[in-house]
């Protein structure tokens, strides 16, 4: 078995997850090699992975959001007008799959752009796209456009 061609079709079926965890299996010493269902397991593993995350990244560079913000970096305090368990039900995305709609309300300068910007990358994780664009593109977008295809989240 020659371990480098084995490597190489693996980069040419463009299987980066697989041949870089197959790499690291073989720089492990014989003794410390795992079973052969162990290791496709850990290999088929390593290459859903590698997917999800590319997904994810270009997801997100599509999504053009406006700012890198995180759900765990919302600030949940009573005059913002969001408690935790409020955001803790919007970051798992149901209201997508529900087809539910998210108005996001409040005083210039209190957060909405940075919430809308961390739930938007949640559903990215989630495995959503997400088309990100400020309330003036929204009202002067025509109607039946891309914004209304199936699958797309809102974000205003």
């Amino acid at each position: 078995m020659n371990t480098n061609k084995t490597w190489e079709e693996l980069r040419q079926l463009k299987l980066q997850g697989m041949a870089s965890r197959y790499s690291a299996i073989l720089e492990q010493r014989l003794h410390q090699q795992l079973e052969a269902h162990t290791m496709v397991a850990m290999l088929t593993e390593a290459e859903s992975e590698q997917r999800t995350q590319q997904r994810t990244q270009m997801y997100l560079k599509l999504a053009k959001l406006r700012y890198s913000a995180y759900v765990e970096q919302v600030n949940c305090k009573p005059e913002r007008g969001i408690t935790a368990e409020q955001l803790i039900r919007l970051s798992d995305c149901s209201f997508i799959e529900k087809s539910e709609n998210i108005l996001i309300t409040g005083a210039t300068g209190c957060g909405k752009s940075y919430l809308a910007c961390a739930l938007g990358r949640q559903a990215c994780v989630k495995g959503h796209k997400v088309f990100y664009y400020p309330m003036n593109r929204f009202i002067e977008q025509p109607r039946g456009g891309r914004l209304h295809w199936p699958g797309w989240m809102e974000v205003t």
